[in-house]
């Protein structure tokens, strides 16, 4: 193939002859592209070459088309890995094929056709009809942070339903939360939710959600009865504060860690747990665990320390659409944390402020801008208990934009955290113009979800 990609990077020479001078002759342009290459134009290898494009990826049928900015090596290695192999990349490091039929016959007016059906470098003018005539059942649009270039584009096509765009900036965090994004993404397109199995009554099962701010444990027996559970920091040792929630959780059960048939592992922490049997992202397992507490939920809206999320689901607790807000910490507990220090307060404070006397707004989403104004308004003299309510309200703000992202629909759940604040459930339930639905303990829903999936597919 190197020597096809000699040729192709004549692409705009053949254009432009193509298009100027329509009876050059093949044999000029062997001659010269010889002499610039120092060596013998093989002339079999090349039809030979070209007909191999012409046909490449004519038979095959992939689950995932990926396009959009220039996609790096290691995530569509990562997409293949998670999706047994059946990608297409489209972007520019993806493989060159035909999107037409075109016959090549040997001219140089024949192979510049089959060069022009090429997708283009960058993919900016990818024909729909392509993306729309194959049957992919996920596409992941892969952008740049800060080039609107591609938000523009994006813009053509993101009403379809099977449609991911992700956002990098080819830092490490901004890796992590692509993972996170395509493995639910694919979860959810691919449906890789399992399905119940018979199994022993003397039988447990352990979900370990594994968060920024918290790790969080629950204990299941073969009857999906919730048997122990528990919520720990999580440190900087990620493994040990795992399997120290896990301890607690049994031990709260009545059982030995060695009594559990299977672990499941969730949140950002979840590849790093070594002793966990199955990793399935926060995503799936907070759609299971709230289905399986409240069976008419629709829209669960998480609220944790690192990241907020809204998640969409059917009568089944299969996850319909999803949307994060992971690039920054405004709306998470992260926020609220930050600006109870500036306040002088406890988190629990917040949820104890009621006597509200001015209705304070706080425009800005960013924390750092946020803290000038909250500053601000100290300056003023305002009362403490108002500039809580302010900060509440942010919080439920940003949380209904993405509810509004996701199209959400009763009945609402609240998981995560931030859900203990009662200031943030009373400002939300006043958007949305419903009561929300409150876990006995919002934190541990995830690791339920976990548990519940380890049950019934490990």
């Amino acid at each position: 193939m190197n020597g096809i990609n000699n040729f192709c990077s004549f692409y705009v020479l053949l254009v432009i002859i193509f298009i100027q001078q329509p009876n050059y002759q093949l044999e000029t342009f062997k001659s010269k592209l010889s002499k610039r290459l120092n060596k013998e134009f093989d002339e079999e290898v090349f039809i030979s070459q070209v007909n191999k494009l012409i046909a490449q990826n004519k038979d095959s049928s992939f689950d995932i088309a990926i396009v959009g900015a220039r996609a790096k090596e290691e995530l569509v290695e990562f997409i293949s890995s998670i999706t047994g192999g059946r990608v297409l990349n489209l972007t520019c490091s993806g493989e060159r094929f035909c999107q037409d039929d075109v016959k090549f016959d040997g001219s140089l007016k024949s192979y510049a056709k089959v060069l022009l059906s090429f997708p283009p470098c960058m993919r900016m003018n990818m024909k729909r009809k392509f993306i729309e005539g194959n049957s992919f059942k996920g596409i992941i649009y892969n952008t740049i942070k800060f080039c609107d270039f591609y938000s523009f584009e994006y813009a053509k096509i993101k009403e379809k339903s099977n449609m991911l765009k992700i956002e990098t900036d080819f830092s490490q965090n901004a890796n992590e939360q692509v993972r996170t994004r395509v493995e639910a993404f694919v979860e959810k397109i691919l449906q890789k939710a399992t399905t119940s199995k018979s199994i022993s009554n003397k039988k447990y099962f352990a979900g370990i959600d594994s968060g920024s701010t918290s790790t969080n444990a629950v204990v299941i027996d073969s009857s999906k009865n919730i048997l122990g559970y528990c919520t720990v920091k999580t440190g900087f040792d990620v493994v040990s504060s795992a399997k120290l929630a896990l301890l607690k959780a049994c031990s709260m059960a009545g059982i030995e860690e060695d009594d559990i048939s299977f672990i499941t592992s969730t949140g950002y922490g979840r590849i790093s747990i070594p002793f966990s049997n199955m990793q399935v992202t926060e995503i799936t397992c907070h759609a299971k665990g709230a289905h399986a507490l409240f069976p008419s939920a629709r829209t669960i809206i998480d609220i944790g320390g690192q990241d907020s999320k809204v998640i969409k689901i059917d009568e089944d607790g299969n996850v319909l659409d999803f949307v994060m807000n992971d690039k920054c910490s405004a709306g998470t507990g992260r926020f609220i944390e930050y600006m109870a220090r500036v306040l002088e307060l406890e988190l629990e404070d917040f949820s104890r402020c009621s006597n509200f006397s001015e209705d304070l707004t706080i425009s800005s989403m960013c924390t750092v801008f946020a803290e000038s104004e909250v500053i601000s308004l100290i300056a003023q003299g305002k009362k403490r208990e108002d500039i809580v309510r302010a900060i509440n309200k942010v919080v439920a703000i940003k949380a209904i934009s993405l509810v509004n992202r996701v199209k959400g629909e009763k009945d609402f759940v609240i998981t995560g955290g931030v859900a203990k604040n009662k200031g943030v459930v009373l400002e939300l339930e006043k958007r949305l113009g419903c009561r929300l639905l409150i876990p006995f303990d919002p934190q541990i829903v995830g690791a339920l979800g976990a548990a519940l999936i380890g049950l019934e597919g490990g």
